[in-house]
């Protein structure tokens, strides 16, 4: 591990700010597109997880955890800067995260973590097979490396290590990825450096499907489906709805799988294992499809924090817990200064049970359209303990009352008592958040630049004016 002095020498903005007998290992779990309500733990009667219940038994889970921006890229780039889109430049799908990003794995990596990626990478930019990411700066800060760009072949996943010869997984890839986490702990099983693993597994992000073994544990006719789905022409059928759930009870055997390895290593005591997504699948409510949307089955992801050395057991956290705050908080779970650009919330404190105090609301942000899920324009939005709010740059779009009306059936705007009281509060709210993180709707896009592949079909594009500019 580094000394102070050697810290102090390499990463003056990334010090200790507190000393700790061991600090802990990180592993972020992270599949694609696993709606938050989709879990034992959160009452949904098809899921079958019970891993990721006793994960959350065993430790602690945050029952409002949503994503900032529910759609993958600006997501991901969320996470690794610790920023919202428009300061870190990902206001769309498909762009290529700038390599001088301040990173979560730069930051450990300068207080003397390994880092490790393992999964699916999508903050490279350009044509996303085959996949190779170089090593270097455009890893971001990650040292260990077994990843591919993108695909969603689940069954037929290829990944790059630091050479450009691709290897095929040959298995399902939930299982594949898992396999190489496995490998990187047992490389770290004599070590007493710190460690900060991410895996990303890509189901169950459609197309919806797992192994045969796991699709037969569910039958279509006997799903149950949420209050708010519409079954509609072309639309999310009980079939893709059993697939979806066949794929999470996948992902979660491989939940089981690394957690056994982390209890039976000598750091199981220090490794914080997170759980989470980077955003949520409406899945057929409200007979939409995908993400992009201010309805909680697309905000919504999972969140669980497994710390033994610092947490009690069993405790739940029904405040609102976001992206923008996951790096923040794990840094100072680390004892890692968070950098000043960081706009997070360091939750640490919460995580160790120290308080309960999360955040009182959550800012939203889609910047453009995407006619393959039904976006129809970019929107701003805030979430409440007790509203969700969302407005287009020129009108209010939907306001719901949580306490009544989880979900979200009943649209308010238009409603006298709403518009007068209820809306110019998180209409305020919107804009401060606007101010105070430096959004305005100039950000916004109105062209089809997602649809079609348009941003990674033939070139690497670092931002959406610059594909325009291209375009002219």
């Amino acid at each position: 591990m580094l000394t102070r002095r050697a810290l102090l020498g390499s990463a003056p903005g990334l010090l200790l700010s507190k000393t700790k007998s061991k600090q802990p290992n990180i592993i972020w779990y992270m599949p694609d597109q696993w709606r938050g309500q989709a879990l034992g733990s959160m009452g949904d009667e098809n899921a079958k997880t019970p891993h990721l219940d006793k994960l959350a038994k065993d430790g602690l889970q945050f029952r409002n955890t949503v994503a900032n921006t529910p759609v993958c890229c600006p997501a991901r780039a969320i996470l690794m800067t610790g920023q919202y889109c428009h300061v870190n430049g990902m206001t769309a799908n498909d762009l290529r995260l700038n390599e001088n990003s301040n990173t979560i794995a730069k930051a450990l990596r300068g207080a003397g973590y390994r880092t490790g990626f393992i999964g699916k990478w999508h903050l490279d930019g350009g044509p996303r097979m085959p996949g190779f990411i170089p090593p270097g700066e455009r890893r971001l800060g990650f040292d260990y490396w077994a990843a591919n760009q993108c695909s969603h072949d689940h069954f037929k996943a290829q990944y790059f290590r630091d050479d450009p010869k691709p290897i095929e997984m040959g298995k399902f890839e939930a299982e594949g990825w898992t396999d190489l986490a496995l490998e990187f702990l047992d490389q770290q099983k004599n070590s007493d450096q710190p460690y900060f693993l991410m895996v990303a597994p890509g189901p169950p992000h459609d197309p919806y499907g797992a192994p045969e073994e796991y699709m037969k544990r569910f039958d279509p006719e006997k799903i149950r489906v949420r209050a708010n789905y519409e079954e509609v022409e072309r639309g999310v059928t009980r079939k893709n709805l059993a697939a979806y759930y066949a794929a999470c009870t996948a992902v979660d055997d491989q939940v089981g799988r690394l957690r056994k390895a982390v209890s039976q290593s000598r750091h199981a005591e220090d490794t914080a294992l997170f759980f989470f997504s980077d955003h949520g699948d409406m899945l057929g409510s409200h007979g939409l499809r995908l993400k992009r949307k201010p309805f909680e089955e697309s905000i919504r992801v999972p969140g669980i924090v497994h710390y033994p050395r610092f947490m009690k057991q069993g405790r739940v956290n029904e405040n609102l817990f976001s992206h923008i705050d996951i790096p923040a908080t794990t840094l100072g779970l680390c004892g890692v200064n968070v950098p000043a650009g960081f706009q997070g919330l360091d939750l640490s404190k919460t995580v160790q049970g120290k308080t309960s105090k999360t955040r009182k609301d959550a800012f939203f942000q889609i910047f453009g359209p995407y006619a393959g899920d039904g976006t129809a324009a970019g929107w701003r939005g805030v979430r409440t303990d007790r509203y969700m709010y969302a407005r287009y740059i020129d009108k209010p779009w939907v306001l719901f009352d949580m306490e009544t009306d989880p979900y979200q059936r009943k649209n308010l705007i238009g409603d006298a008592a709403a518009e007068a009281f209820v809306i110019p509060r998180l209409e305020a709210r919107i804009a401060e958040y606007m101010k105070s993180s430096g959004d305005s709707w100039s950000h916004n896009w109105s062209a089809p630049v997602e649809d079609g592949g348009r941003l990674y079909k033939d070139r690497m594009y670092r931002s959406v004016s610059e594909y325009l500019g291209a375009q002219r």
